[in-house]
């Protein structure tokens, strides 16, 4: 397997040919245009969160659960393709550009459907938005196609290929009865994820590792901060509304510790050294399905807490405390098998985050006190972490 490195491209270019960027290139960082993307893909993932509170607050959680897992795989394998595409491709032209800002249009138009989704399963909008997205990732990818030759157009026609043929599966959520399109989703999951693993098999793209794990970390972070915002909407909804200041001061104090220890988990090791072929990045890269779409959970289960505490869901204590154990349960150990575990030294700190995410289930049966609990378990856990780590480079 080859790569094509190429410099990379001047500010402010005018119309290009689309050719692959050094894997070598020193201080590559993400682009603004990258992060206005994931600015308005974190549109889509609020709506997502926003429709699985209501379901879980009036009882159909797994129902809800269900819709949010669909939706959120196509929002979350829309910037996948769209993130590894530009890490290898992206020259910044204006043609680039443009056809960024359509794909940006398609997910607004998925994030307006998400509602009629989740309520109705009224997949219209949300297949429109994704057909925008996919149209304008294959024309891409021809572009790419266009300027390259031997084994590296062969992958960019694949993947233009693969894309195409794809939408058109997923075009069955328009058709099937309900009863068949988890089936459906399921199915064309498992072969959105071969795209990339049928498409280099004999040539290997040019994204860039530190890039790529700079615009995951960036991505969880904004994903994480929307969590925060929903849940501080919530609490703040509720003592106005309601009054409730002290039964909802432990929610926020033991919320707002979730999520500071999430960040604090995620970005304590140097991810980026580990990315070196397509066998580990490809694992690494599908796995954060599970980080991101538990860390919007995490926020989406507050909101639900809230709510019980006030008395508008009609879920018992102990459920509403699970809508956010569960997922921040979730987190750690997806993380911890992603990566912090190729890190880590000996069995002690192997263990803290399985162990963390064992206690931050148990804390669950805490009763109103459950969110508190969870956070001061998940600050702890940041804590001997550091201490285990000052500990190994004091012993060395």
């Amino acid at each position: 397997m080859t790569t094509s490195p190429a410099a990379p491209p001047p500010a402010a270019s005018p119309l290009r040919p689309l050719r692959a960027r050094g894997r070598d290139e020193e201080h590559r960082a993400a682009t603004p245009l990258e992060l206005f993307f994931d600015l308005c893909f974190v549109v889509a993932v609020a709506q997502a969160g926003a429709e699985l509170v209501h379901a879980v607050a009036e009882g159909h959680a797994g129902e809800g659960v269900l819709n949010y897992a669909m939706v959120f795989f196509a929002l979350f394998w829309a910037w996948v393709n769209f993130s590894w595409f530009a890490s290898a491709y992206d020259n910044d032209d204006v043609l680039f550009r443009v056809v960024t800002l359509i794909q940006i249009a398609g997910v607004l138009v998925f994030a307006a459907g998400v509602s009629r989704a989740f309520e109705e399963h009224d997949f219209l909008l949300v297949w429109l938005g994704y057909l925008i997205m996919r149209i304008a990732l294959a024309t891409q990818w021809l572009r790419a196609a266009r300027a390259a030759s031997g084994a590296e157009r062969g992958t960019a026609l694949r993947y233009a290929a693969g894309v195409a043929l794809c939408q058109i599966g997923w075009s069955g959520l328009l058709f099937l009865p309900e009863g068949a399109r988890s089936w459906l989703f399921l199915a064309m999951a498992v072969a959105e994820m071969c795209v990339p693993v049928i498409a280099e098999r004999a040539y290997t793209t040019a994204w860039h590792p530190h890039h790529i794990s700079e615009r995951y970390g960036l991505f969880t972070i904004i994903v994480l901060g929307e969590s925060l915002a929903a849940a501080t909407v919530a609490v703040k909804s509720g003592i106005e509304e309601h009054d409730a200041l002290d039964e909802l001061l432990p929610l926020a104090a033991g919320g707002l510790l979730i999520v500071f220890a999430a960040w604090w988990i995620y970005f304590v090791v140097p991810v980026h050294d580990r990315l070196r072929g397509n066998r580990q990045a490809f694992l690494w890269g599908y796995g954060h399905y599970v980080i991101l779409g538990s860390a919007a959970a995490i926020g989406a289960g507050i909101e639900v807490a809230v709510e019980q505490a006030v008395g508008k869901a009609h879920v018992s204590t102990w459920a509403a405390s699970a809508a956010v154990t569960v997922p921040t349960a979730l987190y750690l150990l997806a993380v911890w098998a992603l990566h912090s575990r190729y890190f880590k030294v000996g069995a002690a700190q192997q263990l803290v985050l399985p162990v963390s995410a064992v206690a931050v289930l148990a804390s669950t049966f805490a009763g109103r006190w459950a969110v508190l609990v969870a956070g001061i378990v998940t600050t702890a856990t940041v804590a001997t972490g550091v201490t285990l780590t000052t500990r190994m480079t004091r012993r060395a």
